[in-house]
């Protein structure tokens, strides 16, 4: 299905779909999250896309920051954050997750892939509504 023109950052959401996909392919079900992010990584790297792993990210308390960071699996081309998964389903505290990582971050958009679905991976697309950009 091709990315809808109206939604922000499809085509990229799109290619990074495909990026899941063929790992999925390739891999299949049942490893773990750090065997996946691997592979991730090595296909995006492929792909010629850029990303920052597991990347510190501040968080503030009546603006001051905290010593504790939030690390999301993977920031894609500053613009997307990525979260990984290898559960059997994805579930609000995953949404949740992303969620709170796309408000402290400002990012519009952010991607839950779940490489542990059956029979094919498991993506949501989350945007972030809190935000003006």
């Amino acid at each position: 299905m091709k990315p809808n023109a109206d939604q922000p950052l499809a085509q990229l959401g799109y290619d990074l779909i495909g990026a899941a996909m063929e790992v999925y392919n390739e891999l299949g079900g049942g490893l773990s999250e750090e065997i996946y992010q691997e592979a991730f990584e090595r296909e995006l790297t492929d792909r010629g896309f850029s990303f920052v792993a597991q990347d510190e990210l501040a968080v503030f308390y009546k603006g001051q920051p905290l010593q504790k960071r939030l690390r999301p699996d993977l920031i894609v081309e500053n613009e997307l954050i990525v979260e990984l998964k290898a559960v059997s389903a994805l579930a609000d505290e995953h949404r949740a997750q992303i969620l709170n990582y796309l408000r402290v971050t400002r990012k519009p958009v952010g991607y839950l892939i779940n490489f542990a679905a059956f029979p094919n991976v498991e993506w949501q697309r989350l945007v972030n509504t809190r935000q003006k950009f």
